[in-house]
């Protein structure tokens, strides 16, 4: 006789700045915190073979950020940087989760990051996938624009999505076959489950993603790479900084950027893109366990 497979996740609300905001809970409430927090135009169901793996041994939650998932929609305003570092900070303070492990990819990783640079006290140990942001090549030649030039691109391009509707597909497979083609290393397995927690089904029966269309839109001022950067320094806690040798990130220990941490460690992985926990999840997984047994015995 087999064990029966474990529950999913059970989903929850949170509210920070009048949204009602979304993330689900692994269960294990007695296990250590550990917080999951997606990319870009992406949603926390992308973060379940990772949470599988781990759900034994930490208490996992995994939110979607504003403007993603199941989370609301901002109706005005812009999506910061320094939002989503409040959204998360709401998230921790409200379910009082901390001191916390957190793994973050891309612009979650990026979230992760600043939040632990603010609050070094709350995070024991932080991984990041590709989560420093553009290579410092592509962020110098956008600080080289004038304050009004960097004001009319984004006002310009704010204009563009007001008139951008979602795209819709006239089936789910069409939207699982979008899937594929944006990331050639998924599994037909791995797409589909992205698809079908990524889409919501309109009135007339097509299919959307999830995402807001104005999530594109990087407002011209905020908390930008300097700032960034003395978040870094702050950071206290031992740092995982993970890259794919196939995506466009750059090395942080060849570009500098490492060098802004006390206490990180940089991994390569081959056969990688910029998704490392979907297209080499055994290998990621592999470094995350081994990184955090290190923390654990010390």
């Amino acid at each position: 006789m087999t064990d029966a497979p474990l529950p999913g996740p059970a989903s929850h609300s949170y509210f920070s700045q009048r949204l009602r905001l979304h993330y689900v809970d692994w269960g294990n409430p007695d296990g250590p915190p550990l917080l999951l927090v997606h990319g870009g135009r992406d949603h926390c169901r992308n973060w379940d073979w990772v949470a599988e793996a781990l759900r034994d041994e930490y208490h996992i939650i995994a939110p979607d950020l504003r403007g993603h998932g199941d989370s609301q929609w901002m109706i005005g305003g812009s999506y910061s940087i320094s939002e989503y570092v409040y959204d998360i900070a709401q998230l921790l303070h409200q379910t009082n989760l901390t001191p916390v492990t957190i793994i973050g990819h891309s612009l979650g990783g990026a979230i992760s990051l600043r939040y632990a640079g603010a609050y070094p006290e709350n995070v024991v140990n932080l991984i990041a996938i590709e989560g420093l942001g553009w290579p410092p090549k592509i962020v110098a030649k956008r600080a080289s624009r004038s304050t009004q030039q960097r004001v009319i691109s984004w006002v310009d391009g704010l204009r563009k999505l007001s008139a951008r509707t979602p795209r819709k597909y006239s089936t789910l497979e069409e939207a699982f076959q979008r899937m594929q083609e944006e990331n050639p290393h998924l599994t037909p397995e791995q797409a589909r489950h992205l698809t079908i927690h990524g889409v919501n089904q309109n009135e007339d029966g097509t299919y959307s993603w999830k995402f807001d269309n104005y999530t594109r839109a990087t407002p011209p001022f905020g908390m930008g790479a300097r700032e960034g950067a003395e978040l870094w320094s702050n950071i206290t806690c031992p740092t995982l900084l993970i890259r794919g040798l196939d995506s466009w990130a750059s090395e942080p220990e060849k570009d500098g950027r490492a060098a802004h941490f006390k206490n990180a460690r940089c991994v390569n992985i081959e056969n990688a893109g910029h998704w490392v926990h979907h297209d080499q999840l055994d290998r990621f997984l592999k470094e995350v366990k081994s990184f955090l047994a290190e923390q654990h015995l010390r």
